[in-house]
């Protein structure tokens, strides 16, 4: 777990793992076992933390497993713009009001993301 400069232990983000480990995957040019995860992860985690992780993400569909002898191997079924974008879309979804929350959203959006959103809207 990474610490603050206090050494206090602080939490990642929802899906920071996840992310992490899918961008692992999709960098490799075959299906990893959940010790080549570890290795390329280069992050202070146990062996079972990345197993309970790819389980989680295979169990999601973002990561199709392969049996290889008594382990698994696991590969990319999406890539992280693909699970960004449906975290939003489940957000959007859970408010009643579909207007408020895109207003708001757009609202607190970066300075150049309004302008890219809007040639991305255009686009189709």
């Amino acid at each position: 777990m990474p610490h603050d400069d206090e050494g206090n232990p602080v939490r990642r983000p929802a899906g920071a793992l996840e992310a992490d480990i899918l961008r692992v995957l999709v960098s490799a040019s075959e299906p990893l076992t959940p010790r080549d995860v570890l290795d390329r992860l280069r992050l202070p985690l146990s062996y079972s933390t990345v197993v309970t992780i790819l389980t989680r993400m295979h169990d999601k569909g973002m990561a199709a497993r392969y049996r290889d002898g008594r382990s698994f191997r696991y590969a990319p079924l999406t890539d992280e713009a693909s699970v960004a974008a449906q975290r939003m879309n489940a957000a959007l979804g859970a408010g009643k009001d579909r207007a408020s929350v895109l207003r708001r959203f757009v609202a607190a959006l970066q300075p150049g993301d309004e302008e890219l959103l809007r040639r991305l809207l255009d686009e189709d």
